[in-house]
């Protein structure tokens, strides 16, 4: 890395709650646009991907509103929160009383930007950059916001969401209606009007629903 994650993250973000969530603080962008644009034009001078770390998204948000309202899904279990970006979701069911909690996602910069929301809340949580799709993991209970956003991804992770599935694991995830969604294989557990920042979505509410993924008949 050609900049200090943490000096970055500090600089660009300001510690504030989500809208949907306002138990838990973020180090989130003020304006996702500019930041947008300026990861975009600086990408091969500091080595940033586009930072999803940033932003609270719809699917995260609604999947950690529900989280907090209903603890019982988590409490006392073991927890990998996927695609975890702020670590938004992993912060909720750590607060919601999970076990333990292991942070997963393949972008290096989530790592910082996890560790320091984590601080920011007074709770630990674990992370991991390894690429998990397709391998078995130790946790009880998957949660996933926001993952179906991409043909390729939305089908490489149905497959093994099938394979954790087989293996007795619980998965709940977070949409906000992602054209990649399977529908079919879902039951809902709650909707929620999820304010979003309207640079990065069609609308300044988004509404959410929390699925539980189910095996295929």
């Amino acid at each position: 890395m050609k900049t200090d994650p943490v000096e970055f993250i500090l600089a660009n973000t300001n510690l504030t709650a989500p809208p949907h969530v306002p138990e838990i603080q973020l180090h989130l962008a003020d304006e996702a646009h500019d930041l947008w644009i300026k990861t975009e034009d600086e990408l091969q001078q500091i080595g940033l991907q586009p930072p999803f770390w940033a932003f609270a998204w719809a699917g995260g948000q609604g999947l950690a509103r529900h989280v907090l309202n209903h603890p019982d899904c988590v409490s006392g279990k073991s927890v990998l929160d996927f695609a975890s970006g702020s670590g938004l979701v992993g912060i909720a069911a750590t607060l919601a009383g999970a076990r333990s909690v292991l942070a997963v996602d393949i972008d290096p910069w989530a790592r910082s930007a996890i560790k320091l929301n984590a601080e920011a809340n007074g709770v630990a949580v674990d992370f991991s950059a390894e690429d998990l799709v397709g391998l078995s993991i130790d946790q009880e209970v998957v949660l996933a916001g926001d993952v179906f956003y991409d043909r390729e991804f939305a089908a490489r992770i149905t497959v093994w969401f099938d394979q954790l599935l087989a293996q007795g694991k619980d998965i709940i995830v977070g949409d906000p209606g992602r054209y990649y969604l399977p529908k079919r294989r879902l039951e809902a557990l709650g909707t929620y009007e999820v304010p979003v920042t309207r640079a990065l979505e069609d609308s300044e509410i988004k509404r959410t629903t929390v699925w539980r993924f189910l095996l295929s008949e």
